[in-house]
């Protein structure tokens, strides 16, 4: 690890060592204050062994290890080619075209995603009412809500069988209060839509191709972090904006001449103590549940599934090995075994204790074993993201506030969670080398 010296006892400072305070880091030599003892955030791989409750930073020389991520899975979208360029001399990188589903349960269908354009594997008076109701429908750029945007766009009949319980438990239950947001994540052209209903489309959609690192994650984040000088195991607990100080987990204070801030825009005004004359817009959280197990007799080839009801209340499933299989023990890559994730949500500040916890796991447990996706598991591990979807109140200006608010005390807000909006590894890794004071 590179340790940067400075000519003055004040200088700059990075709160994140996830993807976004790496690439900071790596291109300005500042100082990162990380919380955890690894890099990279919900991004990071980690590898567990059969029998062993131990998650490992690094794989096995023999690779008899499982290998999962932090935030379930995480894949490279996006045409930043100067950050394309950069990753692939981090590693070699496998390409995949997006396999992707929705599963009905009340029809015991699997419909391929994204469902609006693939109306064809709908039963005919399904499909007739849906594509009768979207010539109707006139969407609005004024309508308030997600829940409201989704029915203006798709109509009431596919809105409820599909996009309305999907965004209650996606976004545990807020779809209703929430702007919409990323459209481009749900696409919608008519034209597709009823070319849909009668054959083959295109792929649609703002993650079409991704790419990953054939080592994981960890390759990107091991090769950045080589170029940066973190303080591990370190929270910054409290900011005094005024006088330029951070207090951290460990008792001791330390100046900052500038300070560049990676973490959750909420978490950065709890402890500065900035205002806004805004309430702060809502997040939630995620109870990632990563597996591995043996395959049940339900044979399934997509890198992940939506699921818009679930008897235990998750809404995606995940299938790490059909990325690459890498993610699956040396030995058990046999096709009989396989490497997943489970995502649920829950409303931000709504954390489960470890009893409820252990619940939540073994029910979804017997939904997978019930729909005969898995069969027995030789690992449950689950993994808690407190900010993993983060949402603005139709008209709120907070994030705005805040940004400038933080501003105001050379606080730069930067990244994912940082400038509180969506965007993939590429953009979040862009945002950080390329920042300057």
């Amino acid at each position: 690890m590179i340790k940067f010296e400075h000519s003055t006892n004040t200088a700059p400072l990075i709160l994140g060592a996830g993807i976004t305070g790496l690439g900071c880091g790596s291109s300005t030599g500042f100082r990162i204050i990380e919380r955890q003892n690894f890099p990279g955030g919900i991004c990071a791989s980690y590898h567990m062994e059969p029998g062993h409750r131990q998650r490992n930073r690094h794989r096995r020389s023999d690779e008899e290890d499982f290998r999962f991520e932090y935030g379930g899975g995480h894949w490279i979208f996006g045409r930043n080619e100067p950050m394309l360029e950069l990753l692939r001399s981090y590693d070699e990188f496998v390409t995949r075209e997006r396999k992707a589903s929705v599963y009905l349960s009340s029809m015991d269908l699997t419909v391929p995603y994204p469902i609006q354009n693939n109306l064809r594997y709908l039963p005919a008076d399904l499909r007739e009412a849906i594509l009768s109701e979207m010539k109707e429908q006139q969407p609005s750029a004024t309508v308030p809500t997600m829940s409201a945007w989704c029915a203006s766009v798709f109509g009431p009949t596919l809105a409820g069988l599909f996009f309305h319980p999907f965004h209650e438990l996606y976004t545990a239950g807020l779809a209703g209060t929430i702007a919409p947001q990323d459209s481009y994540k749900t696409p919608v052209d008519l034209a597709l839509v009823r070319q849909g209903a009668e054959r083959s489309t295109r792929p649609a959609g703002y993650n079409t191709t991704f790419i990953y690192p054939h080592n994981g994650l960890n390759a990107v984040m091991d090769a950045l972090e080589r170029r940066c000088d973190i303080r591990y195991d370190t929270e910054a607990v409290r900011i005094n904006p005024e006088a330029r100080t951070v207090r951290l987990s460990d008792g001791s204070t330390l100046p900052y001449s500038a300070l560049i801030s990676t973490i959750p825009l909420n978490i950065l005004q709890q402890i500065s103590g900035l205002r806004t004359a805004s309430v702060q817009d809502p997040y939630t959280s995620v109870l990632v549940l990563n597996i591995g197990a043996r395959k049940g007799k339900r044979r399934i080839d997509d890198h992940w599934v939506y699921f818009p009801t679930s008897r235990s209340g998750f809404h995606r499933i995940g299938f790490y090995d059909n990325v690459d299989p890498r993610f699956l023990p040396r030995s058990k890559r046999d096709g009989e075994h396989t490497s997943l994730y489970v995502e649920m949500a829950y409303r931000g500040g709504d954390r489960p204790d470890e009893q409820a916890i252990a619940q939540r796991c073994s029910a979804v447990m017997q939904e997978l074993q019930d729909l005969d996706i898995i069969r027995d598991a030789e690992i449950v591990d689950p993994t808690w993201i407190d900010v993993a979807y983060t949402w603005t109140i139709p008209g709120s200006t907070w994030r705005e506030e805040m940004i400038a608010a933080a501003r105001q005390h050379d606080i730069h807000c930067i990244g994912r969670y940082g400038a509180w909006k969506f965007q993939g590894i590429l953009d979040s890794l862009n945002d950080g080398l390329r920042f300057v004071l």
